[in-house]
C-alpha cells in the first residue's frame, strides 16, 4: 500500500508541476497537490522532489535565493517575475542573441546564459 501511494504522490507533484506556467517553490508545489491529495506533507514533497531531480525529471531554478522546481527538457527559456504577485512564469522567445561560443566585449566566452525579467504579469498590469 506505501508504494502505491508514493507512486500517486509522485504522479500529482508531475502534474502540478507538468500544468504549471513556470517554475514553482515547494509551498506552492505543495498548496496545489494538496487539492488532489489533501493530506499530502511538506516532507514528502521534498522528498518527491529530491527524487524526480536525481531521475532528472525536474531541475531547480535559483531566482531570488530561493530555490523553485521546473520540468526538464523544456528547451532553452527564460523566466519572468511578476513583483506584484510574486509568481514566476516561463517565457519561450529568448531577449538575447548571445548563442553558446560568442566572444562578449573584453574577451569573455558565453557558454550559456540565464535571464530573469521582472515587472508585472498581463493579469497584476491590467488591475
Amino acid at each position: 500500500m506505501t508504494a502505491t501511494r508514493s507512486t500517486r504522490q509522485r504522479d500529482v507533484i508531475s502534474r502540478v508541476l507538468d500544468g504549471a506556467e513556470g517554475p514553482l517553490t515547494v509551498a506552492e508545489v505543495l498548496r496545489r497537490a494538496q487539492a488532489d491529495l489533501p493530506g499530502l506533507g511538506i516532507a514528502t514533497v521534498y522528498r518527491t522532489l529530491k527524487l524526480l531531480t536525481e531521475q532528472r525529471r525536474i531541475h531547480p531554478v535559483a531566482l531570488d535565493g530561493e530555490t523553485l522546481y521546473e520540468p526538464s527538457g523544456r528547451g532553452h527559456h527564460h523566466h519572468f517575475s511578476c513583483t506584484h504577485c510574486h509568481r514566476v512564469f516561463t517565457l519561450h522567445s529568448c531577449p538575447l542573441n548571445l548563442p553558446a561560443g560568442h566572444t562578449y566585449p573584453g574577451g569573455f566566452v558565453v557558454e550559456a546564459h540565464e535571464v530573469t525579467l521582472y515587472g508585472r504579469c498581463p493579469q497584476c498590469a491590467a488591475g
